[in-house]
């Protein structure tokens, strides 16, 4: 027996109107709380067992076995030595796994477990012991051989042993490898999205907006068929996506949402433009909102207003265009940072000499061209020049330069120098920084993921399914680009008075740096005094009843199959034939075998537990197969009472065992 000794221890509307002017920074966001679900979670993994032993002076057996009961999806038994194991002097106690003898190795369970001995006269002063171990199938079972010494236990006065009882008792927890079982929501509050092959490019893009909890609103209101289907339905594949972000335990798939775009397998496996993506979907959303009430959202969100003008140098003529945009593109290479990315873009264009402009009614002139900004939107996608086409080298490259930002924006600096004449003063263009959409990698491919912060304070990063706490560090300065600092080499020795040192400042290796291949690719800001509307609160309530039925039925599901897979090797199917079924086969279908268990009905099948006595399931057959036929008919029945060494009426003979026994042509396993 395993040994271990331990001391004894003794809102009516969908949208707000709020004020334009300045707002504090902390709006009402709705973080995910895992408390609630990470206790129910840890309620599952907790459980006790007491077990009542009458008559324990009569115990003729060396081991004594309790009956099986189930914590934590795992089927555990007390093991009891009244008289000792290696100690004729002391009781042995142990806590068994009988699955671990079968079960994989990363299926076995870990667990801390207390084993105590119940006072039955003085209540809270039980004998305990406790541990941890992990179960597998060289070892089943783990406890202490030397448990507590005979003349204790039998000890009158000691009150555990009364009128020939003895009540024993075990608290087990269950602990999850994380190796197998990293929980995201329950690490930071946020599931992450299962890559199809190369979709990381739109995992990341579509965390951004999912956590937009404006835009989730306006998505959960878009107007949807009680029959549509989610890969032939975008507005539903969306809204399923968005719901099982927010209330899913477990990475979510983008099959429905692919399927809607209407991409085949191969579109899977190809990365696409991410600026061209994100225009695509929300055109295709803006049309399917169009005549509902969120009919303007996109563009209340995104859009803002450029003022594209020409004024002439040496005569009165000026000519204005007012145009919109959902997101900028600014220069990287040749700009130190994201103002003077704005500087460039705003940058006034002298046309003169061979490139002046017709004016009307004044021929050819000298003039000034340039852009000015007439409103920025709430939320400013912001889209960097990484990529560009080289016509020397005749191919696309990707510039990795050294390129700040900023936590903060403020493109009212100098007075709004970006500011059209007409543009609105009274609004603050202060922003908060939201997001970073990072590319790792080359021109020819590479990997995407996301730095978000929902809360506008802690940064998460949004990598496919992996979701993980970052500091401001990692999220900015890291996705500047540009190069590394020089790795330090080490230094040869000195000898100093007879003595060798190290110098104090490493050397380093000789100026030679490396590029960053990996940084920020797209910004995301959220103008301040916008913030609270932007991220305004998004529950259940918020969701058409019948599509929230219908996502919750989904949802519960999904849940089922998830338990059902990871409980996968605790059961096994069993069909089971009777003689009419042999004797409606034979000779007509069946010519090599007994009986052919695919043309069984679908009630011949039974999922069965695999350590459930042969007796319980041949009570189940008759109890829950609806009386298909008397169980005394079994073929397994009469295949057992001819083999001598299996007694069916014994609580220890198992499924798992009668299935290595019996024939496949009598008791097929699927």
């Amino acid at each position: 027996m395993a040994d271990e000794n331990v001391e004894m221890q003794g809102d009516g509307q969908l949208f707000e109107v709020v004020n334009a002017g300045i707002e504090p920074m902390e709006g009402v966001v709705e973080i995910q709380d895992p408390a609630v679900d990470l206790k129910v979670e840890n309620e599952s993994l907790k459980g006790e067992y007491t077990w009542e032993i009458n008559d324990w002076s009569k115990i003729a057996d060396p081991k004594k076995y309790s009956e099986n009961f189930e914590i934590g999806t795992h089927i555990w038994r007390i093991l009891v030595c009244p008289r000792g194991m290696n100690n004729p002097g002391c009781l042995s106690l142990y806590l068994d796994s009988p699955e671990a003898a079968f079960a994989p190795a990363n299926l076995n369970p870990t667990a801390s477990f207390k084993l105590s001995i119940v006072n039955q006269k003085t209540p809270g002063q039980d004998y305990f012991k406790d541990s941890r171990h992990k179960w597998s199938q060289q070892e089943t079972d783990w406890g202490f051989t030397q448990f507590i010494s005979l003349a204790e236990l039998h000890d009158a006065d000691r009150g555990f042993l009364v009128d020939d009882r003895v009540i024993i008792k075990v608290e087990i927890t269950v602990q999850r490898d994380e190796r197998y079982y990293y929980d995201s929501r329950r690490e930071t509050g946020y599931v992450g999205l299962k890559n199809q092959g190369a979709t990381c490019y739109m995992n990341s893009l579509l965390q951004y907006l999912y956590h937009l909890p404006y835009f989730r609103k306006a998505v959960y209101h878009m107007p949807t068929n009680e029959n549509d289907q989610p890969a032939d339905s975008l507005p539903l594949a969306l809204q399923s996506l968005f719901y099982k972000l927010q209330y899913s335990r477990t990475p979510v798939s983008t099959k429905d949402l692919t399927k809607s775009f209407g991409w085949s397998t191969m579109d899977a496996f190809m990365q696409h433009d991410v600026q061209e993506l994100n225009r695509v979907l929300c055109e295709k959303l803006e049309e399917k909102m169009k005549g509902t009430r969120v009919e303007k959202v996109i563009n209340e969100l995104f859009e803002g207003h450029t003022l594209n003008f020409i004024e002439c140098v040496n005569v009165e003529f000026k000519s204005s265009r007012k145009e919109s945009f959902m997101d900028l593109q600014l220069d990287v290479k040749g700009c130190k940072d994201i103002y003077d990315s704005f500087d460039r873009y705003t940058e006034v264009e002298i046309m003169s000499g061979e490139n002046q402009y017709k004016a009307e009614d004044h021929g050819l002139q000298d003039a000034r061209k340039g852009v000015l900004f007439d409103s920025f939107p709430p939320v400013l996608q912001l889209q960097l020049k990484r990529f560009e086409y080289d016509f020397q080298r005749d191919t696309m490259v990707k510039i990795n330069d050294r390129y700040m930002f900023y936590d903060e924006l403020d493109l009212d600096v100098d007075n709004g120098k970006y500011l059209s004449p007409q543009a609105d003063r009274t609004v603050r263009n202060k922003y908060k920084l939201h997001s970073v959409l990072v590319h790792s990698g080359g021109v020819h491919g590479g990997h995407y993921y996301a730095y978000i912060r929902p809360d506008g304070k802690t940064w998460l990063k949004f990598d496919d399914t992996a979701v993980t706490m970052e500091s401001e560090e990692k999220a900015l300065n890291e996705q500047f680009g540009g190069e590394d600092e020089p790795l330090p080499v080490a230094s040869p020795l000195i000898k100093q008075d007879g003595d060798l040192h190290t110098p104090a400042a490493p050397k380093r290796m000789g100026g030679l740096k490396f590029t960053k291949f990996s940084n920020a690719y797209m910004l995301v800001y959220v103008r301040e005094s916008d913030w609270p509307r932007v991220m305004v609160p998004v529950t259940k309530d918020h969701i058409a009843p019948y599509l929230r039925q219908r996502l919750e039925s989904e949802q519960r599901e999904k849940e089922k199959r998830q338990k059902d897979k990871q409980e996968a090797h605790l059961y096994c199917h069993i069909r089971v034939a009777t003689d009419a079924d042999i004797a409606q086969q034979v000779g007509s279908t069946q010519w090599f075998d007994l009986v052919d268990y695919d043309k069984l009905p679908a009630n011949r099948t039974f999922r069965v537990r695999k350590l459930t006595p042969f007796a319980d399931f041949r009570q189940q057959v008759g109890v829950d197969g609806v009386q298909f036929f008397d169980p005394s008919t079994l073929l397994v029945s009469q295949a057992l009472q001819r083999i001598p060494a299996i007694q069916t009426g014994r609580q220890r003979v198992c499924v798992s065992k009668v299935a290595h026994t019996v024939r496949r042509s009598i008791l097929a396993l699927t």
